[in-house]
């Protein structure tokens, strides 16, 4: 991807995660006869089904060709979540006057110490991930690209171990760009941006999905001129449109130059800087920068596996093909996670490796048909989401209702100073029964699980009106949302039984 800005690798807190992740001592341990399952990739589905089928008593094989972690903790997640955290700081000293605190017109940001606390941080989480502790729950662990030899063989580094099941968790990574001479021109991605140690004064960000927009923000409030370049006509394109649009407007806010319906012709490096060349409403402009960030996707990690001698079925883009007990086309052999999915989520990795355990080594029949995967955009304020859109419903032949709660309703979040946002909910019409819900607050994702739980049980809006919230808390949207569904419950019938009621007591 082009020449390398200056990154930490090789600082401290790298080598403390290195040495959990992928010690440079490791030595392969000797293979079992044959195992109950061997997981190719370690990220969170591999983890999540290697420890949990380690802990069930089964003989597991875990092949990792780069970190333990995968993308979550070392290039995704855990990283990401630092800076945004860090960015979101920078926000609140200048926004405190707001408040009646004095704080300075030019506030001093230490880009470096920033991204070394996320840095920092990261290690320390790493030991979860580490590749002793996944020793001692009892998983051998092999570093080394793995490379089926057949439908119940895998080779990783010229020692074959054989399975009774084995299970594919490779993931994904970023999308390369489709624009003449960005090769040339270099850029980053996910994988390499959080090893930056000086921050871009002039930073483009392609792509305004989920990653594109966290990126973007963040970095502004850090201090970069932002461009954020995209195609469509609306960030977060999976999103409620008027969720969309006030992330949109916080990104502006911030300092981002936002640009729609952008077509970048092509790229090339012009002395230290990097120019990009986009058409614009029938206009061609030329931008320059000192980075480019690339946010226009994933594509899942299918090559080098040899599928083929196993029998199994992918795709270039979609990935792994797997039924709904997420099995291949090899019987012997499952997927998990980002491989396989298109919700490309930790959670949903974890859920699915779950399921993988269940069926894989006890022949149960659990299904992913069931499984309720809430997401969540961390921008400020964050958008969280579960279930069906209005779009989705309507094109499924669903009558919805919808209603609605603004955050400037909510006491708390008038306190908070934080009103810019909603929360909304989706039921099936004439009932309680909730098909899909959208947050969107500072704190959306900490929200949205209480709708999440009450699509995994069965249970509609009038069991939330029965729950009792603290107060004053943001979380209250959502108590009012199932007020305001008991209210379109009391029709003008109900209430002239209740008067009539109401009025032979009183005589």
């Amino acid at each position: 991807m082009g020449e390398n800005p200056k990154t930490s690798l090789g600082g401290e807190y790298d080598k403390k995660l290195i040495n959990n992740v992928h010690p440079g001592n490791w030595k392969n341990p000797e293979p079992a006869d044959c195992y109950n399952l061997v997981v190719i990739g370690a990220g969170t589905a591999g983890l999540v089904a290697a420890a949990g089928a380690a802990g069930l008593g089964a003989k597991v094989a875990l092949i990792e060709r780069h970190l333990l972690g995968g993308d979550c903790l070392n290039v995704g997640c855990v990283p990401s979540k630092g800076i945004i955290r860090a960015g979101r700081a920078a926000q609140d000293v200048k926004t405190a006057g707001d408040f009646g605190i004095n704080s300075p017109a030019e506030i001093s940001i230490d880009f470096n110490k920033a991204m070394e606390r996320m840095r920092r941080l990261r290690a320390g989480i790493s030991a979860h991930d580490s590749a002793k502790r996944f020793s001692e729950l009892g998983v051998d662990v092999f570093f080394g690209r793995g490379r089926f030899t057949g439908s119940d063989g895998i080779d990783v580094e010229g020692t074959r171990l054989r399975f009774k099941k084995a299970v594919i968790c490779t993931g994904a990574r970023a999308t390369a760009l489709a624009v003449p001479g960005i090769e040339e021109a270099g850029y980053l991605t996910n994988e390499n941006i959080f090893g930056l140690t000086e921050l871009p004064q002039k930073l483009a960000v392609i792509g305004a999905g989920p990653i594109g927009c966290e990126l973007a923000q963040t970095f502004a409030r850090l201090g970069s001129k932002v461009t954020l370049l995209h195609r469509g006509g609306q960030v977060l394109p999976r999103e409620d449109a008027e969720a969309a649009e006030i992330v949109q407007r916080a990104l502006v806010r911030d300092g981002v130059d936002l640009r729609l319906r952008v077509k970048l012709a092509r790229a090339s490096k012009k002395g230290k800087e990097k120019l990009l060349v986009a058409e614009e409403d029938g206009k061609t402009t030329e931008l320059f920068f000192d980075e480019i960030l690339a946010g226009v996707g994933r594509t899942p990690n299918v090559e080098g596996l040899d599928l083929e001698k196993a029998g199994i079925t992918f795709d270039q883009q979609e990935g792994v093909m797997v039924n709904e007990r997420l099995q291949t086309s090899n019987s012997r052999v499952y997927a998990a996670g980002d491989i396989c999915s298109a919700y490309k989520f930790t959670h949903a990795a974890d859920a699915m490796a779950r399921i993988v355990i269940a069926n894989a080594l006890f022949r149960w029949r659990q299904t992913t048909l069931s499984l309720v995967i809430p997401w969540c955009t961390y921008t400020d304020p964050e958008v969280a989401h579960v279930g069906m859109s209005e779009q989705e419903a309507r094109g499924k032949g669903i009558a919805i209702h919808t209603l609605t709660v603004p955050l400037a309703d909510v006491d708390r979040a008038v306190l908070d100073n934080e009103t810019e946002g909603f929360a909304r909910v989706h039921l099936k019409k004439g009932s309680g029964k909730i098909l899909g819900a959208t947050i969107v607050a500072r704190h959306a994702g900490e929200m949205i699980s209480e709708l999440s739980l009450a699509m995994t049980a069965g249970l509609g809006l009038s069991s939330i009106a029965k729950t009792i919230h603290p107060y004053p808390t943001q979380a209250q949207a959502i108590k009012k949302l199932a007020d305001a569904y008991n209210r379109t419950r009391l029709t003008p019938f109900v209430k002239k039984l209740l008067f009539a009621w109401l009025a032979w007591q009183r005589s």
